[in-house]
């Protein structure tokens, strides 16, 4: 294997994981009001911000291994990864800021900060993933000749609601799995229910690229809605995480050998090994992800394996 293509496993490595621990905190973000808010925030208050470290990882290891990739990409989706970026911002800011004033309008708006900025960020940015498949307006040069409504691809958009609902999905199992009482009895009542709009946006996801990874996905999600009304929530919690790293991983594996599809002319498509950073950056890269990747997974275990335990049901 070239370092050229582990490099690009090394990249859908961090995006699925990023989407598989991420996007149960999104999901809880969306779900919050209708669970328990304070017990379903307490929920993630111990991982959140780790997890959106992947996404940092993800851009980072784009930037470095593939630096074509990443300037066409991120200046091509530039304004969508504002948008991405202020939603982030409000989402952690509203963990914190919502309680410093007791005003319901104050706690109102934060409230709504939470939700939306929640349900936007694996929207967005399933929009800009499921465009690089589907092709964007990249001329000759590598440069993106679209304007901002050309991200919008039929495809682009339906993968972006269907990571929105396996978000929402996953966060639900995510809640039932951590909360005990009427939290986790919601958590259920909901999973149960919102798993039929993810079953359907799965299996249209599945039909559109086909490929063991989309159909794996699409049975997890199906056998996710069975667990939950089952109420077994700690292997419904696997299957949402197996339907998530499924969705993702079936985006890289239709990509490869490409990095990002134009739809202007598939001869200017960027490739793995035309975009890639020189063997020398690639070869001191792998050295030190070899040494703190392991080392950031352990941390993070070690991180879900103390903070375990249910949270009590404040609601």
């Amino acid at each position: 294997m070239s370092l050229e293509t582990f490099w690009f496993i090394v990249v859908a490595f961090f995006w699925t994981g990023f989407f598989v621990l991420e996007g149960f905190d999104f999901g809880v973000g969306v779900l919050h009001t209708l669970v328990g808010r304070e017990t379903a925030l307490k929920a993630i208050g111990p991982f959140w911000d780790g997890n959106e470290v992947w996404l940092i990882v993800a851009g980072a290891g784009m930037f470095a291994a593939f630096p074509d990739w990443y300037a066409t990409f991120f200046s091509g989706l530039y304004l969508a990864l504002l948008l991405i970026l202020v939603a982030l911002i409000a989402r952690g800011v509203a963990f914190e800021f919502r309680e410093k004033v007791t005003s319901p309008r104050w706690q109102k708006t934060w409230t709504w900060a939470t939700t939306l900025a929640s349900g936007a960020i694996p929207l967005l940015l399933g929009i800009g993933l499921g465009g690089m498949v589907a092709g964007l307006p990249i001329d000759a040069d590598g440069e993106y000749t679209g304007a901002f409504r050309d991200i919008f691809t039929a495809y682009g958009v339906w993968t972006g609601l269907t990571l929105l609902s396996l978000s929402v999905l996953h966060g639900a199992a995510f809640l039932a799995l951590k909360t005990e009482g009427a939290v986790r009895d919601r958590a259920l009542a909901l999973g149960t229910r919102l798993s039929l709009a993810a079953i359907v946006a799965s299996v249209v996801f599945a039909a559109w690229h086909p490929s063991v990874l989309s159909v794996l996905a699409a049975a997890a999600v199906i056998a996710a809605g069975v667990l939950l009304r089952a109420g077994r929530e700690g292997w419904a919690f696997a299957t949402t995480a197996i339907a998530m790293a499924g969705t993702l991983s079936s985006l890289f594996v239709d990509l490869f050998p490409n990095v990002l599809i134009s739809s202007t002319d598939a001869a200017y498509n960027l490739t793995v090994s035309s975009a890639a950073s020189g063997t020398y950056a690639l070869k001191v890269m792998t050295v030190a992800a070899a040494i703190f990747v392991p080392l950031v997974l352990l941390y993070q275990a070690w991180t879900y394996r103390v903070f375990r335990a249910r949270v009590q049901d404040s609601a």
